[in-house]
């Protein structure tokens, strides 16, 4: 089955086929959903994914991005009827709308700097939800030892892109960032110093064994600051 046919099974069986309804439910054009459902199976950006999911709290995500396990998660369903009884009793609670982080593959996304321009055209291998984040755009899995022992190799760092590099930087923090020299891409976790050289930035590692390294700013393709990091005590199920 197709995203685009898991789609459907939504729309046909929790609004009874009713497009419409479905896109008005999710805060999106009906033609939106059509180009999805219709004849032109377009793929659903990750925007449209996160709405459904927000919308409708009881849909699995894994079930609707990989078709793992059923459509409807109950333990999810059992909580959000749980959450509901008691804001029934507690006239001061408020609703806190829970964060989907779409997790990338930046190798599948051919670089940082083609996710970054074109999120919308990659589909997340996985998703994450954090306590108390505020807004971030995604997270990667860290490959490499250069801010090893803080992260390590196959941790997950969500990270919030930044698009004005010239101002938005804040000095002594981390760093997600994709540059060129001489025509390759490098992929990097570092803080940022300032540089003695003037249009430069220092990058700085945390294993002491890796030197800093200065690089010319406008060098720079995509830059992202790591908001948190994740890490798996033990081996993951698919490995």
């Amino acid at each position: 089955m197709t995203i685009n046919q898991r789609f459907k099974k939504v729309i046909d069986e929790l609004y009874n086929g009713n497009k419409s309804a479905f896109a008005k439910s999710i805060g999106v054009a009906p033609t939106v959903i059509e180009n999805i459902v219709g004849t032109r199976q377009g793929n659903p950006s990750f925007e449209v994914i996160q709405k459904i999911l927000f919308a409708n709290a009881n849909i699995s995500a894994d079930w609707l991005i990989t078709e793992r396990g059923r459509m409807l998660d109950v333990q999810k369903t059992e909580v959000s009827d749980e959450i509901q009884i008691l804001s029934d009793r507690n006239t001061d609670y408020k609703k806190i709308q829970k964060q989907l982080i779409p997790i990338y593959n930046i190798e599948a996304a051919a670089g940082l700097v083609s996710l970054f321009q074109s999120p919308g055209n990659f589909i997340p291998i996985d998703y994450i939800t954090l306590p108390n984040m505020g807004k971030v755009d995604g997270g990667v899995y860290a490959v490499g030892d250069s801010m090893y022992p803080l992260i390590k190799s196959g941790d997950i760092v969500i990270f919030r892109k930044i698009n004005d590099m010239e101002n938005n930087i804040f000095w002594g923090e981390m760093y997600l960032l994709s540059y060129d020299l001489e025509g390759e891409e490098y992929i990097v976790i570092k803080y940022l110093h300032e540089s003695e050289k003037p249009g430069f930035i220092k990058l700085v590692s945390q294993n002491q064994y890796h030197s800093p390294k200065d690089i010319p700013l406008n060098r720079v393709r995509a830059l992202a600051q790591i908001k948190a990091s994740v890490r798996f005590n033990t081996i993951r199920p698919n490995q």
